[in-house]
């Protein structure tokens, strides 16, 4: 692969994010709560692990959803009009999504509540 190729195949991929960020408003959604938790994670003080954790839900979150986006696409291209089958893809799709948010949800209370309870307690001495 040349390196123009390279770089053409990244400036597609940069395009697919922001075309998705731009249209789908569950990504601005996911967005929002991605920078709360890192401005979050900035006052709390978050150790590297922490970090780690993190961003691996980060990353889980924004790609299901970017999956789901690509797959709604192909499907609403493949079927246009109403389809049972059709709707059952991106309901499921739409639900791996879900089920990435909340477990990345549980993971982000698992690491912030402990330290959460400790800035409101040294809050009020």
């Amino acid at each position: 692969m040349s390196f123009k190729k390279l770089v053409k195949s990244f400036k597609y991929a940069i395009s697919g994010i922001k075309s998705a960020i731009k249209s789908e408003q569950n990504m601005k959604i996911h967005i929002l709560f991605m920078e709360l938790v890192i401005l979050m994670g900035i006052i709390l003080n978050l150790s590297v692990f922490e970090w780690l954790i993190v961003l691996v839900c980060f990353m889980s979150v924004i790609s299901s959803e970017l999956f789901n986006t690509a797959l709604e696409e192909c499907v609403n291209l493949a079927s246009p009009n109403i389809n049972e089958k059709a709707k059952l893809a991106k309901d499921i799709s739409a639900g791996a999504v879900l089920v990435t948010a909340i477990f990345s949800f549980l993971i982000g209370l698992i690491i912030f509540l402990p330290k959460i309870i400790i800035f409101v307690k040294g809050l009020m001495l």
